[in-house]
Protein backbone atom coordinates (compact mmCIF):
# COMPACT_ATOMS: atom_id res chain seq x y z
CA UNK A 1 0.00 0.00 0.00
CA UNK A 2 1.26 3.24 -0.87
CA UNK A 3 0.20 6.98 -0.06
CA UNK A 4 1.24 8.51 -3.43
CA UNK A 5 0.10 8.44 -7.16
CA UNK A 6 1.22 9.59 -9.71
CA UNK A 7 3.42 11.87 -7.73
CA UNK A 8 1.04 13.10 -5.59
CA UNK A 9 -0.14 12.44 -1.69
CA UNK A 10 -3.63 10.83 -1.45
CA UNK A 11 -6.05 12.01 1.41
CA UNK A 12 -4.80 9.85 4.77
CA UNK A 13 -8.13 8.24 4.68
CA UNK A 14 -7.52 6.89 0.98
CA UNK A 15 -3.98 6.05 1.77
CA UNK A 16 -4.74 3.53 5.28
CA UNK A 17 -8.08 2.20 3.80
CA UNK A 18 -6.85 -1.43 3.70
CA UNK A 19 -9.66 -2.34 1.93
CA UNK A 20 -10.94 -5.92 0.91
CA UNK A 21 -12.21 -5.12 -2.49
CA UNK A 22 -13.37 -2.17 -4.71
CA UNK A 23 -16.71 -1.75 -6.63
CA UNK A 24 -16.71 0.27 -9.73
CA UNK A 25 -20.88 1.12 -10.21
CA UNK A 26 -22.32 2.40 -12.92
CA UNK A 27 -25.20 4.16 -14.32
CA UNK A 28 -28.00 4.34 -12.03
CA UNK A 29 -26.71 1.65 -9.56
CA UNK A 30 -24.52 4.19 -7.42
CA UNK A 31 -27.15 3.20 -4.88
CA UNK A 32 -25.39 0.19 -3.56
CA UNK A 33 -22.62 2.69 -1.14
CA UNK A 34 -25.80 3.69 0.72
CA UNK A 35 -25.65 0.46 2.31
CA UNK A 36 -22.11 1.17 3.75
CA UNK A 37 -21.78 1.32 7.46
CA UNK A 38 -19.07 3.63 9.07
CA UNK A 39 -18.54 4.88 5.35
CA UNK A 40 -15.87 8.11 3.82
CA UNK A 41 -16.45 9.44 1.18
CA UNK A 42 -14.34 11.40 -1.44
CA UNK A 43 -15.23 13.80 -4.29
CA UNK A 44 -13.11 12.78 -7.59
CA UNK A 45 -12.10 16.01 -7.39
CA UNK A 46 -10.06 15.40 -4.45
CA UNK A 47 -8.61 12.18 -5.97
CA UNK A 48 -5.20 12.91 -7.53
CA UNK A 49 -5.17 11.79 -11.04
CA UNK A 50 -9.12 11.56 -11.04
CA UNK A 51 -10.99 13.94 -13.81
CA UNK A 52 -14.36 14.82 -13.19
CA UNK A 53 -17.28 12.34 -13.90
CA UNK A 54 -19.85 14.30 -16.60
CA UNK A 55 -22.30 11.71 -16.90
CA UNK A 56 -25.90 11.51 -15.45
CA UNK A 57 -26.42 8.57 -13.07
CA UNK A 58 -22.58 9.34 -11.91
CA UNK A 59 -22.04 11.19 -8.92
CA UNK A 60 -18.30 11.02 -8.77
CA UNK A 61 -17.83 9.77 -5.82
CA UNK A 62 -15.62 7.50 -3.72
CA UNK A 63 -16.67 5.99 -0.90
CA UNK A 64 -15.01 3.05 1.74
CA UNK A 65 -16.98 1.86 4.28
CA UNK A 66 -18.34 -1.98 5.71
CA UNK A 67 -20.36 -4.15 3.40
CA UNK A 68 -21.15 -7.70 3.69
CA UNK A 69 -18.54 -8.21 6.32
CA UNK A 70 -16.15 -6.71 3.82
CA UNK A 71 -14.20 -3.25 4.03
CA UNK A 72 -14.90 -1.82 0.37
CA UNK A 73 -14.45 0.70 -1.87
CA UNK A 74 -17.00 1.73 -3.89
CA UNK A 75 -16.87 3.96 -7.39
CA UNK A 76 -19.89 6.20 -7.58
CA UNK A 77 -19.36 6.44 -11.29
CA UNK A 78 -16.92 6.13 -13.89
CA UNK A 79 -14.79 7.54 -16.40
CA UNK A 80 -15.70 7.09 -19.84
CA UNK A 81 -13.95 7.61 -23.08
CA UNK A 82 -16.32 9.30 -24.97
CA UNK A 83 -16.43 12.16 -22.25
CA UNK A 84 -13.12 13.44 -23.72
CA UNK A 85 -10.92 11.54 -21.63
CA UNK A 86 -7.84 9.35 -21.87
CA UNK A 87 -7.62 5.55 -21.58
CA UNK A 88 -5.34 6.18 -19.27
CA UNK A 89 -8.34 8.50 -17.28
CA UNK A 90 -10.16 5.74 -18.15
CA UNK A 91 -8.75 3.43 -15.72
CA UNK A 92 -7.29 5.55 -13.30
CA UNK A 93 -9.36 4.26 -10.40
CA UNK A 94 -8.58 0.62 -11.30
CA UNK A 95 -4.67 1.42 -11.20
CA UNK A 96 -5.62 3.21 -7.78
CA UNK A 97 -7.58 0.24 -6.15
CA UNK A 98 -4.17 -2.38 -7.30
CA UNK A 99 -1.71 0.38 -5.24
CA UNK A 100 -3.63 0.57 -2.16
CA UNK A 101 -3.83 -3.22 -2.49
CA UNK A 102 -6.88 -4.30 -3.64
CA UNK A 103 -7.44 -7.73 -5.13
CA UNK A 104 -10.94 -8.48 -5.45
CA UNK A 105 -12.38 -6.04 -8.28
CA UNK A 106 -16.46 -6.22 -8.61
CA UNK A 107 -17.13 -4.03 -11.64
CA UNK A 108 -20.85 -2.96 -12.94
CA UNK A 109 -22.93 -1.64 -15.65
CA UNK A 110 -25.88 -0.75 -17.08
CA UNK A 111 -26.49 -2.32 -20.86
CA UNK A 112 -28.33 -3.12 -23.33
CA UNK A 113 -29.75 -6.47 -24.19
CA UNK A 114 -28.99 -7.88 -27.53
CA UNK A 115 -29.36 -11.43 -26.95
CA UNK A 116 -33.47 -11.30 -27.45
CA UNK A 117 -33.88 -14.14 -24.18
CA UNK A 118 -32.57 -11.29 -21.81
CA UNK A 119 -35.13 -9.01 -20.60
CA UNK A 120 -34.77 -5.61 -19.02
CA UNK A 121 -34.26 -5.96 -14.94
CA UNK A 122 -32.06 -9.10 -15.67
CA UNK A 123 -28.43 -9.72 -13.98
CA UNK A 124 -26.06 -11.24 -16.48
CA UNK A 125 -22.87 -12.54 -15.38
CA UNK A 126 -20.32 -11.10 -17.34
CA UNK A 127 -17.92 -14.35 -18.54
CA UNK A 128 -16.27 -13.02 -22.04
CA UNK A 129 -16.02 -9.51 -23.72
CA UNK A 130 -15.93 -8.05 -27.46
CA UNK A 131 -13.46 -5.01 -27.71
CA UNK A 132 -14.95 -2.61 -30.45
CA UNK A 133 -13.98 0.49 -28.60
CA UNK A 134 -10.78 -1.19 -30.50
CA UNK A 135 -9.04 0.80 -27.04
CA UNK A 136 -6.85 -0.57 -24.74
CA UNK A 137 -4.95 0.68 -21.80
CA UNK A 138 -2.04 -1.67 -22.04
CA UNK A 139 -0.46 -0.28 -24.64
CA UNK A 140 -0.34 3.24 -22.92
CA UNK A 141 2.99 4.81 -21.32
CA UNK A 142 1.47 4.33 -18.15
CA UNK A 143 1.18 0.96 -18.43
CA UNK A 144 4.40 -0.57 -19.75
CA UNK A 145 4.69 -2.61 -16.02
CA UNK A 146 0.90 -4.17 -17.05
CA UNK A 147 1.50 -5.38 -20.59
CA UNK A 148 1.52 -9.43 -20.06
CA UNK A 149 -1.39 -9.92 -22.47
CA UNK A 150 -1.22 -14.37 -21.70
CA UNK A 151 -2.58 -12.67 -18.09
CA UNK A 152 -5.85 -11.50 -19.76
CA UNK A 153 -6.85 -14.39 -21.63
CA UNK A 154 -9.44 -15.01 -19.17
CA UNK A 155 -10.91 -11.87 -18.00
CA UNK A 156 -13.12 -13.23 -15.43
CA UNK A 157 -12.83 -15.20 -12.02
CA UNK A 158 -14.80 -18.36 -13.15
CA UNK A 159 -14.41 -20.09 -9.74
CA UNK A 160 -15.35 -16.90 -7.97
CA UNK A 161 -18.47 -16.55 -10.08
CA UNK A 162 -19.52 -20.28 -10.15
CA UNK A 163 -19.40 -20.29 -6.04
CA UNK A 164 -21.61 -16.68 -6.57
CA UNK A 165 -24.10 -18.48 -8.48
CA UNK A 166 -24.44 -21.41 -6.54
CA UNK A 167 -25.05 -19.08 -3.46
CA UNK A 168 -27.45 -16.92 -5.00
CA UNK A 169 -29.88 -19.78 -6.08
CA UNK A 170 -30.27 -20.31 -2.07
CA UNK A 171 -32.14 -16.84 -2.87
CA UNK A 172 -33.94 -17.94 -5.62
CA UNK A 173 -31.84 -15.43 -7.69
CA UNK A 174 -30.26 -17.07 -10.91
CA UNK A 175 -27.56 -14.89 -13.17
CA UNK A 176 -27.70 -15.63 -16.53
CA UNK A 177 -24.30 -15.68 -18.50
CA UNK A 178 -22.84 -13.53 -21.56
CA UNK A 179 -20.32 -11.91 -23.36
CA UNK A 180 -20.16 -7.90 -22.69
CA UNK A 181 -19.89 -5.52 -26.31
CA UNK A 182 -18.02 -2.62 -25.67
CA UNK A 183 -18.65 0.30 -28.36
CA UNK A 184 -17.20 4.02 -27.44
CA UNK A 185 -20.64 5.26 -27.51
CA UNK A 186 -21.36 8.22 -27.26
CA UNK A 187 -24.47 7.71 -29.57
CA UNK A 188 -26.63 4.73 -29.52
CA UNK A 189 -25.64 1.83 -32.00
CA UNK A 190 -27.44 1.21 -34.66
CA UNK A 191 -29.92 -1.82 -35.75
CA UNK A 192 -27.33 -2.77 -38.43
CA UNK A 193 -24.34 -2.45 -35.83
CA UNK A 194 -26.47 -4.50 -33.40
CA UNK A 195 -27.15 -7.22 -36.02
CA UNK A 196 -23.58 -7.39 -36.48
CA UNK A 197 -22.78 -7.80 -33.02
CA UNK A 198 -25.41 -10.73 -32.66
CA UNK A 199 -23.68 -12.23 -35.15
CA UNK A 200 -20.32 -12.34 -33.62
CA UNK A 201 -21.56 -13.88 -30.39
CA UNK A 202 -22.28 -10.43 -28.45
CA UNK A 203 -25.57 -10.56 -25.76
CA UNK A 204 -25.16 -7.25 -24.18
CA UNK A 205 -23.79 -4.13 -25.34
CA UNK A 206 -22.39 -0.99 -23.55
CA UNK A 207 -19.85 1.82 -23.10
CA UNK A 208 -17.80 1.19 -20.36
CA UNK A 209 -16.10 -2.24 -18.56
CA UNK A 210 -13.71 -3.25 -21.29
CA UNK A 211 -10.85 -1.04 -20.45
CA UNK A 212 -11.23 -1.69 -16.64
CA UNK A 213 -11.27 -5.63 -17.14
CA UNK A 214 -8.54 -5.61 -19.07
CA UNK A 215 -6.51 -3.48 -16.50
CA UNK A 216 -7.77 -5.26 -13.25
CA UNK A 217 -6.90 -8.56 -14.78
CA UNK A 218 -3.00 -7.28 -15.93
CA UNK A 219 -2.61 -6.39 -12.42
CA UNK A 220 -3.47 -9.54 -10.94
CA UNK A 221 -6.11 -9.01 -9.76
CA UNK A 222 -9.17 -10.86 -9.37
CA UNK A 223 -12.93 -9.91 -11.51
CA UNK A 224 -16.39 -10.07 -11.36
CA UNK A 225 -18.52 -7.89 -13.76
CA UNK A 226 -22.46 -8.22 -13.18
CA UNK A 227 -24.81 -6.37 -16.21
CA UNK A 228 -28.02 -4.79 -15.21
CA UNK A 229 -29.90 -5.19 -18.46
CA UNK A 230 -32.14 -1.98 -18.98
CA UNK A 231 -33.46 -1.86 -22.30
CA UNK A 232 -33.29 -3.75 -25.63
CA UNK A 233 -30.54 -2.46 -28.03
CA UNK A 234 -31.45 -0.97 -30.96
CA UNK A 235 -33.50 -2.13 -33.77
CA UNK A 236 -34.42 -5.39 -31.22
CA UNK A 237 -37.61 -3.66 -30.10
CA UNK A 238 -39.17 -0.17 -31.99
CA UNK A 239 -38.97 1.85 -28.30
CA UNK A 240 -36.84 4.98 -28.79
CA UNK A 241 -33.59 4.60 -26.68
CA UNK A 242 -33.11 7.19 -23.63
CA UNK A 243 -30.26 7.54 -20.94
CA UNK A 244 -33.43 8.35 -18.32
CA UNK A 245 -35.23 4.73 -19.12
CA UNK A 246 -31.17 3.08 -18.58
CA UNK A 247 -30.76 5.07 -15.00
CA UNK A 248 -34.71 4.00 -14.38
CA UNK A 249 -34.26 0.11 -15.07
CA UNK A 250 -31.40 0.11 -13.05
CA UNK A 251 -33.25 1.89 -9.69
CA UNK A 252 -35.76 -0.33 -10.27
CA UNK A 253 -33.25 -3.45 -9.93
CA UNK A 254 -32.27 -2.16 -6.69
CA UNK A 255 -32.97 -4.65 -4.49
CA UNK A 256 -32.01 -7.60 -6.46
CA UNK A 257 -28.66 -6.17 -7.50
CA UNK A 258 -27.95 -5.71 -4.18
CA UNK A 259 -28.13 -8.67 -3.01
CA UNK A 260 -25.76 -9.90 -6.24
CA UNK A 261 -23.00 -7.70 -4.71
CA UNK A 262 -23.10 -8.72 -1.71
CA UNK A 263 -23.27 -12.41 -2.12
CA UNK A 264 -20.18 -12.20 -4.55
CA UNK A 265 -18.22 -10.15 -1.97
CA UNK A 266 -19.37 -12.60 0.63
CA UNK A 267 -18.15 -15.43 -1.65
CA UNK A 268 -14.24 -13.77 -2.63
Amino acid sequence: MQDRIYGHDLPEALASTGADAAIILGSGLGYLTDDFENSVKFDFSEIPGFPESTVEGHSGQLVIGDFAGKCVIGLRGRFHYYEGHTIDDVVAPVRLFAQLGVRKLIITNASGAINCSYSPGDIVGVVDYINFGLKSPLSSSVAEEERSPARVITPIDMTWLERTEAKLREFDIELRRGTYTWVLGPTYETPAEIKAFQKLGGDMVGMSTVPEISTAVSLGMGVLVFSCITNFASGITSEKLSHNEVVSAANKARQRFSQVVRVALEEM
